[in-house]
């Protein structure tokens, strides 16, 4: 078996973090949701968001990071906030349309795919053949998981998954885009920028929206456990994976998320997975251990 290089296990670490935390934000932001509108969720949870990194980046004494930012990269944050924007909300009208979260986290490993795409397009990331027959054995659990019962194509998947495919292709975007500009400004800085912008979506959609502040105070704990994994820790571990190992690499550790997503869901809410979400599951496995195994060097043949 291949050694992993020095400080790649650093962005596997990371990688694991985020995936875990983020598989969290699946369930919490499904139960914040069920309690309050739309508007009401983006206003606290991007809130809380913003100010946990805020705080974070003010704590680390790395502010100067900001006055540092030059108009081409200040440009760049711009436009990665408007991607930003789309994706997350995308994501929790999926999260709020598809009444398992872990439906909706399978679904979502239509990531990996985009990512890969765009990463040997934009970053002549390369992928083997049996990395991309584990890529496939992944996604056919996940469409397996999905599906809806219905053969007719207006019906085949669950209601939802068209926001699952735009937040994933955004999502693959903006990983992308992080991964070719990581050394020109901190994770930490990329993470503000994002919460900072949808934050300021979410200010106006609110006021706009007419609804009220005040929310359970159940709805504010989901909330706040969601912005703390989800937003926080879990984005800036994937940030910061992406500075020790490629954009592909890191996402094929997210791909195992809907497992964690299962069992989170199954002790949060005491629903079991159906059968069709346990095979989809089981598959998905197999074909991220295929992936990970391909690149740890397993199937490669020694020489002498």
């Amino acid at each position: 078996m291949a050694e992993i290089k020095s400080e790649e296990w650093k962005g596997y670490a990371y990688a694991i973090t985020g995936t875990i935390a983020f598989s969290s934000l699946y369930v919490f932001s499904k139960a914040g949701l069920n309690q309050v509108e739309l508007a009401q969720f983006g206003l606290y949870y991007f809130g809380m968001g913003f100010l946990l990194n805020l705080i974070f980046i003010l704590g680390s004494g790395k502010l100067d990071q900001l006055r540092q930012l030059t108009p081409k990269i200040m440009g760049l944050l711009v436009l990665l906030g408007a991607i930003d924007i789309v994706s997350n909300i995308t994501f929790f009208m999926a999260i709020q349309a598809i009444p398992d979260p872990s439906v909706t986290s399978f679904l979502g490993n239509l990531f990996p795919v985009f990512l890969s795409l765009l990463g040997i397009t934009f970053l002549k990331e390369r992928f083997t053949l049996i990395e991309a027959m584990g890529a496939m054995i992944a996604l056919s659990g996940a469409f397996a998981i999905s599906y809806s019962g219905d053969l007719s194509w207006s019906k085949f998947f669950i209601a939802g998954t068209g926001f699952v495919v735009i937040n994933t292709l955004f999502a693959a975007t903006v990983s992308v885009i992080v991964k070719k500009n990581v050394h020109k400004a901190s994770p930490k800085v990329f993470n503000l920028n994002s919460n900072g912008w949808i934050f300021l979506f979410f200010i106006f959609y609110f006021v706009h929206s007419g609804q009220s502040v005040e929310i359970p105070v159940t709805a504010f704990r989901n909330i706040a456990l969601g912005a703390f994994f989800g937003s926080f820790i879990g984005l800036l571990s994937f940030f910061y994976s992406y500075r020790y190992i490629t954009a592909s690499r890191s996402s094929i550790i997210q791909s195992v998320k809907g497992i964690f997503v299962l069992i989170i869901a199954w002790f949060f809410f005491g629903n079991l997975p159906l059968p069709v979400q346990l095979w989809g599951g089981s598959i998905t496995i197999a074909g991220v251990l295929v992936m990970t195994f391909s690149q740890a060097g397993v199937f490669r043949k020694k020489v002498g």
